[in-house]
C-alpha cells in the first residue's frame, strides 16, 4: 500500500511540475549561451572527446547566387569505424533497440560512423526567441497546447517529456520554406512509384504581414500538393496547426481531384493513413512526429550519448539517381553518415482508453537541433515494429537545421517509406519565400486543385 501511494504521489508531481513549473529562473535561462548553447544543449564535449565542444555550428554567407543544395563541407571526413553484423554487439549501447533490429533482419545492414560535426547553427533571432521563451513560455491543457509562447521551442531547459517533444514540434526550419521532393513507398523488392510532393511550411512570423490576430493559436501553415503520379495528381492538403490543440484541434482540408470538391479533414492527425504513403505511415509520423501529444504519456528518461544520422549530405547529390539510393529493405548504407551524438530519451505510452496503432514510441531527440533523429515504434502487443531515421544536415546557407530525408522502416514487411530526396528535381529547397495569408486559405486549395 505504501508503494502504490508513493507511486501515486510521484505521479501526481510529474503532472502538476508539467503544468506549472515550465519557466525556468532568470539564473538558469543565464546558462543559455554560457554553459548550454543558446537552444539548450551541453556547449561542452564530452569526456573522451568523441564529441566536441560548440563552437557556433557551421554557417557560411554566400557570395553570389545560392545554390540549390549545398555541397558537402566535410567530404574529406574518413570513416572511423563501420558497425556490421559482426561488431554488433560492441556497439549496442550507442544503438536504439530499432536500429540494433535493423541488423537482424538484414546481414548486410551496416552504419559508417563519421567524426562528429556540431553543425547545428541558427539566427540571432531565433536564439533570443529562445532565450525569452525559457522565461514565459508555459504547458496548458495538461501539456497538450502552451502560452506566452513565440514561435520556436519554448523550453530549451526542460524538465519533463512533454517540454522535449514540444521543442521537436516547435523547432526553427527556415520559418517559411517551400520545397519539391518525393516520397517513395518501397516494396520488399525495392520496386517503387516516386510521389512527388511542393510543400510549403510557413511560421504566422514570416508572413510578409507578420503575425496578424486571425494567427491566434497557429502554430504554422502546410500545404502539400501531389504532382505526380498521374493518378494521384491534384490532391491538395492544407493544414493550420494550432498552438493549444486541446482548445482548438488542427484544422486540416484536402481537396479531391476526382471529386473537385475541398472538405474538412478530421482523419489528418493521429494514425490517420499520411498522403500516397500506401500505409506505411500514419499522418502523426510526418516529421517524425506531429501534432497534438494528448493520446500518450511521455516520460523523461534522460540524456545519452547515441549513433544517429548527421551531415547527410550524400543525400541530397544530383549525381545520384533514386535507384543508385534506394535499395530493397532500406536505403543504400555506403550513402548514410552517422555520428555519435547527446540526445534526449522519451518514451512515449498510449493512455488507458486512448487508441493509436503506435502503443509505445521510444524516440530519442539531438540536443542541438531538437529534431527526433532516432524513434522504434512498438505496436499494441507491445512487439517492436517499425524504426524511423532522420538524415540531419544543416543547410548552412539559411542557418537551418533539417533533414535530406526521413525514413520509416517496418520490420515486419520489409517494406519502408522515404520522404524527402530530390535528387533528379530541377528544384529543391526555396527559403526565400514570401508568402501571403491568402495562400493557406481554402480558396487558395480549390484554385489549386483546378490548375
Amino acid at each position: 500500500m505504501n508503494k502504490m501511494m508513493l507511486k501515486a504521489g510521484v505521479f501526481a508531481l510529474s503532472v502538476i511540475s508539467a503544468s506549472v513549473m515550465a519557466k525556468v529562473t532568470p539564473e538558469e535561462a543565464a546558462r543559455l549561451g554560457q554553459d548550454l548553447t543558446p537552444v539548450g544543449a551541453e556547449m561542452a564535449g564530452n569526456a573522451d572527446g568523441s564529441i566536441p565542444a560548440w563552437d557556433g555550428g557551421y554557417s557560411v554567407t554566400a557570395d553570389g547566387e545560392i545554390p540549390a543544395r549545398p555541397a558537402d563541407p566535410f567530404a574529406d571526413d574518413q570513416v572511423l569505424f563501420t558497425i556490421t553484423h559482426d561488431n554488433l554487439d560492441e556497439h549496442k549501447d550507442m544503438l536504439s533497440a530499432g536500429q540494433i533490429a535493423m541488423f537482424d533482419k538484414y546481414p548486410e545492414y551496416k552504419m559508417h560512423i563519421y567524426p562528429t560535426r556540431r553543425s547545428a547553427a541558427y539566427p540571432q533571432a531565433v536564439y533570443d526567441v529562445i532565450k525569452e521563451n525559457a522565461l514565459n513560455a508555459e504547458l496548458v491543457a495538461g501539456g497538450n497546447g502552451l502560452e506566452n509562447f513565440k514561435m520556436h521551442v519554448p523550453f530549451p531547459i526542460p524538465e519533463n517529456g512533454l517540454e522535449v517533444i514540444w521543442n521537436h514540434i516547435t523547432r526553427y526550419r527556415g520559418g517559411a520554406v517551400e520545397r519539391l521532393v518525393n516520397q517513395f513507398p518501397v516494396l520488399e523488392d525495392g520496386n517503387f512509384v516516386p510521389v512527388l510532393l511542393r510543400e510549403s511550411l510557413v511560421f504566422p512570423e514570416y508572413m510578409a504581414s507578420g503575425r496578424e490576430a486571425a494567427d491566434d493559436n497557429i502554430l504554422f501553415y502546410f500545404l502539400q500538393e501531389v504532382l505526380a503520379p498521374a493518378r494521384q495528381t491534384g490532391t491538395v492538403l492544407l493544414v493550420h496547426e494550432t498552438i493549444n490543440q486541446v482548445k482548438e484541434g488542427r484544422r486540416a482540408w484536402l481537396y479531391n481531384a476526382g471529386q473537385r470538391r475541398v472538405r474538412r479533414a478530421p482523419n489528418v492527425a493521429y494514425d490517420g493513413p499520411g498522403t500516397a504513403s500506401d500505409g506505411l505511415r500514419t499522418s502523426d509520423g510526418l516529421d517524425m512526429f506531429n501534432g497534438a501529444p494528448n493520446k500518450y504519456n511521455w516520460e523523461l528518461v534522460g540524456k545519452r550519448e547515441m549513433y544517429i544520422p548527421y551531415n547527410n549530405y550524400k543525400l541530397m547529390d544530383p549525381e545520384l539517381s533514386y535507384d543508385d539510393i534506394i535499395n530493397p529493405g532500406h536505403m543504400d548504407q555506403d550513402l548514410v553518415r552517422y555520428e555519435k551524438h547527446r540526445v534526449w530519451e522519451v518514451k512515449a505510452t498510449l493512455k488507458d482508453g486512448e487508441r493509436h496503432i503506435y502503443q509505445t514510441r521510444h524516440m530519442f531527440i539531438d540536443e542541438d537541433t531538437w529534431t527526433a533523429s532516432v524513434i522504434d515504434h512498438y505496436d499494441n502487443r507491445g512487439e517492436l515494429w517499425r524504426v524511423a531515421e532522420a538524415y540531419n544536415t544543416q543547410f548552412y546557407y539559411h542557418d537551418t537545421p533539417w533533414m535530406a530525408a526521413e525514413a520509416l522502416y517496418d520490420l515486419n514487411s520489409g517494406r519502408f517509406i522515404v520522404l524527402g530526396l530530390a535528387n533528379e528535381e530541377s528544384e529543391y529547397m526555396n527559403f526565400d519565400i514570401e508568402p501571403e495569408r491568402s495562400d493557406f486559405s481554402t480558396s487558395a486549395l480549390r484554385r489549386m486543385g483546378i490548375r
